[in-house]
């Protein structure tokens, strides 16, 4: 252990891959969760060659999006909405992005809306293979452990995020011009070869999803009710800066569905990545008693944030600096957290219990809150997870609490999540399995079928 270890700052103007090292050996929680001390040196090094080859800003933002996917863990990544706007106009603004929308199903790039059939199958850009595209993007995607599913998911051009991670990473690994020579199978299979215009940042907004919420302060979910079914939609639960107030929504919601009998409620969660823990809410009416939030620890790497550090770690909560007390010595690396989420936390009953038929529908968006919510429901039997496996994973997550590091020599900024929630027995390193699969293929896509809603509706 004594070669892994962190630099000190030794200068009033420390360079930027020393702060970094520094920052993510003491303050991440699960920087060996899924590497040895060995491969995290080898990484560091990497980094600091890659980072002292060049002086562009691109190559430094590819070297340390490199060295923090390979940390694996979901929440740690140059993260593009916290670049200064310097930045995000160097590097996220230009005309070079496809002039469609896909997910990649295994190592198939499914064309699913834009200037190409539903459906299609692109086999080639620019002459390069999409498989060796998807191989030499992989190790940028952030993702917990060894989740590439996640990564697949993160990788896909969905039309929801502001930043799409695809149009980000592609073109600064593959310089291209303003247009793409594609090859590719149609639905009906006969061959296509087309060249593409690329389209810039405002036009891949302008054909978001016409269904996506623009107000953050209106209702972001939706229900909707055909006989005694129910189907409640939740593309997101990143309500941090929304005045919704979702949780009376969800109370009229359920009213509603007590009304009308409602005796099968289906949750779409495969959209949602997660954000708070609006999932408690659902189950408190799932459950007759209070449901023990147990079965892991919350630990942290450090009482108090080393001076050296402090300029370069912002956040929103200045108690991050400094747990005190509430940080208790675990081992030789970790204190245990006091307060939510230390394993006596529970949700309790409320309302009207619902006492129909509960599915979820999931996918490899899920992470963070979501994957916990499909882990709680699946753990206590609250309902039958219908879909793909999700993101996050088994073996524990990191989050809760987080620094921005802002990088002084490069401008670059770093996200670092703080607390790291530890299982109390052995798990595997995976995301959670649906107790009912319904993949994605790329038939589904080219005629629409929704095949995971239509085993919810069936089961």
């Amino acid at each position: 252990m004594a070669a892994f270890a962190a630099p000190a700052l030794r200068s009033a103007t420390p360079n930027d891959v020393d702060i970094v090292r520094r920052a993510y050996t003491l303050l991440h929680p699960g920087l060996l969760r899924y590497n040895t001390p060995r491969q995290m040196e080898a990484q560091f090094g990497r980094f600091a060659y890659e980072w002292g080859s060049s002086n562009a800003l691109a190559p430094k933002y590819l070297a340390l999006t490199r060295l923090l996917a390979g940390i694996k863990c979901g929440h740690s990544y140059a993260n593009f909405y916290n670049q200064s706007d310097k930045v995000a106009g160097a590097l996220f603004s230009g005309r070079n992005r496809l002039p469609f929308r896909f997910r990649w199903i295994g190592s198939e790039m499914v064309v699913t809306d834009g200037d190409l059939p539903r459906g299609t199958v692109v086999r080639s850009i620019d002459g390069r293979p999409t498989a060796m595209i998807l191989n030499a993007l992989l190790p940028l995607a952030r993702a917990d452990g060894s989740n590439d599913a996640k990564r697949r998911q993160l990788l896909s051009v969905t039309g929801v995020d502001d930043y799409e991670m695809f149009d980000i990473y592609y073109p600064l690994l593959f310089p291209t011009s303003d247009s793409f020579r594609i090859e590719a199978r149609a639905p009906g299979g006969q061959p296509i070869r087309a060249t593409l215009s690329a389209i810039d940042l405002k036009t891949r907004h302008a054909a978001r999803a016409a269904a996506m919420p623009t107000d953050k302060n209106a209702p972001q979910w939706t229900i909707a009710h055909e006989g005694k079914t129910s189907v409640l939609t939740m593309d997101g639960w990143a309500l941090y800066n929304s005045s919704w107030d979702w949780k009376s929504w969800l109370d009229q919601s359920f009213a509603e569905m007590d009304r009308r009998g409602t005796d099968r409620l289906i949750i779409d969660l495969r959209r949602n990545e997660g954000g708070l823990d609006c999932g408690h809410e659902i189950i408190t009416r799932l459950i007759d008693a209070p449901l023990v939030l147990g079965g892991f620890a919350r630990r942290v790497r450090y009482r108090r944030v080393p001076d050296d550090l402090l300029p370069y770690c912002d956040t929103w909560d200045p108690s991050f600096k400094d747990w005190g007390a509430d940080a208790t010595p675990y081992d030789a690396r970790f204190f245990n957290l006091k307060g939510d989420g230390d394993g006596l936390a529970s949700i309790a009953p409320k309302g009207p219990r619902f006492k129909g038929r509960v599915f979820v529908l999931i996918g490899p968006e899920n992470s963070s809150a979501t994957f916990q919510f499909a882990s709680l429901i699946k753990t206590n039997r609250l309902g039958t997870l219908v879909g793909e496996p999700t993101g996050g994973n088994q073996r524990g997550i990191n989050g809760g609490a987080f620094f921005f590091l802002r990088l002084p020599e490069s401008g670059l900024e770093a996200d670092i999540p703080l607390i790291g929630y530890f299982p109390d027995k052995a798990m595997p390193d995976a995301g959670m399995t649906p107790d009912v699969l319904a993949p994605v293929n790329a038939r589904d896509i080219a005629s629409g079928r929704d095949a995971a809603m239509e085993r919810a509706l069936t089961l």
